[in-house]
């Protein structure tokens, strides 16, 4: 008996296994850390970085000017020569880094606005920074030509625009109704000056401007690589830090205050780092539409579960830009479009996705 309570005792004293959530994959980071992960997730996850290495691979190989297959790793080792070391280290290779950087800074700014106005719909674009960014960029370009470069322009129209957009709403970032609404103005004013920029200059010029304004990835360099991958060093970690107070704030405002989430704070936190995000991205790329309000909703539908999906939108936003350019550079019909009005086109048709699913929704 005594020998059998001993054993008893040992066993209530020694410390419990861990739980693994049910569905649930524990993926650990040293010996102290496990965080909980959902399948789903995981394979989506998987299946995303499958594909992105695919588009990256068509995105050298392809083509009059492509890299042949047998000839690309030893190229990507720093064996490549003559015209294969142009293609990777000049033509190509600088755009593939810069459409997987940019696009996913985009989906990542994207899941975190949407995460905080609870908005399908929501978006950077929406409160005015792609069309400040474009304003900034045809202002350089008209008022300032030799002076301030296009790239240079768009940035500091983007800051000027979402500082508009903080002063007017009253509230900063704090209130996600009044942010639209006021981001709306804005837009529609920067769209206005953007348009007689355009209609003012020479038409040579107009044509440059207008590929940029639209978003484009052609003659990009590793200094824009460079700086889009900064950006991404400094807020991924932010991001990182916000996931699960975003994950609580989508409980409710009063849940997640009695949780201690502080709602009002994270989510000007998260607007804030949205606005760094694209701001960073339309930097090197312009002001490319819809990657950041598609991506964070294509990652709800393939991993079917909540919160804000910030890993599978930053995967899937590279995706798409990586997948919109690649579009641009071989498809025949249209020779040399900004990559930006694929991403358009696309985005286009999600929104007719979207009204079609409302039309058919029964009316309650």
């Amino acid at each position: 008996m005594k020998t059998a309570e001993r054993i008893d005792t040992s066993a209530a004293t020694a410390s419990p296994a861990p739980v693994r959530p049910k569905g649930r994959t524990l993926v650990r980071i040293g010996p102290w850390v496990a965080v909980p992960v959902r399948r789903p997730t995981l394979v989506a996850a998987a299946v995303t970085l499958v594909l992105l290495l695919g588009a990256a691979v068509a995105t050298l190989s392809l083509g009059r000017l492509g890299i042949d297959l047998p000839d690309l790793p030893s190229a990507l080792m720093g064996e490549a020569t003559g015209k294969n070391a142009f293609v990777l280290n000049r033509l190509r290779g600088p755009r593939l880094v810069v459409a997987i950087g940019a696009g996913a800074a985009f989906g990542l700014s994207g899941a975190l606005f949407q995460s905080v106005t609870r908005n399908p719909l929501g978006s950077p674009d929406v409160i005015g920074l792609g069309a400040g960014s474009g304003a900034g960029a045809a202002a350089a370009a008209l008022f300032f030509p030799d002076v301030v470069p296009v790239p240079v322009g768009a940035l500091l129209g983007a800051v000027l625009a979402m500082a508009v957009v903080y002063f007017s709403t009253g509230t900063g970032f704090r209130n996600p109704a009044r942010l639209v609404v006021a981001g709306i103005g804005v837009s529609a004013m920067a769209t206005a000056l953007t348009q007689y920029v355009v209609y003012a200059v020479e038409r040579d010029k107009a044509s440059a401007l207008t590929a940029y304004i639209n978003g484009s990835l052609a003659a990009r360099s590793w200094d824009d690589a460079t700086t889009i991958g900064l950006v991404l060093l400094v807020c991924l970690p932010l991001a990182a830090l916000l996931a699960r107070p975003l994950s609580i704030g989508e409980m409710g405002d009063d849940l997640s205050t009695g949780l201690g989430a502080r709602p009002a704070r994270t989510a000007t936190a998260a607007v804030t780092l949205s606005i760094v995000l694209s701001a960073g991205a339309v930097s090197v790329a312009g002001p490319i539409a819809f990657v950041s309000l598609t991506a964070p909703q294509i990652a709800k539908r393939v991993t079917r579960g909540g919160g804000p999906h910030l890993v599978m939108s930053t995967l899937l936003g590279a995706l798409l830009l990586v997948l919109a350019d690649l579009t641009a550079q071989q498809l025949p019909l249209f020779d040399n479009l900004p990559v930006g009005l694929y991403t358009m086109a696309v985005g286009g048709a999600y929104l007719g996705y979207l009204l079609l699913r409302e039309w058919k929704r029964p009316a309650a």
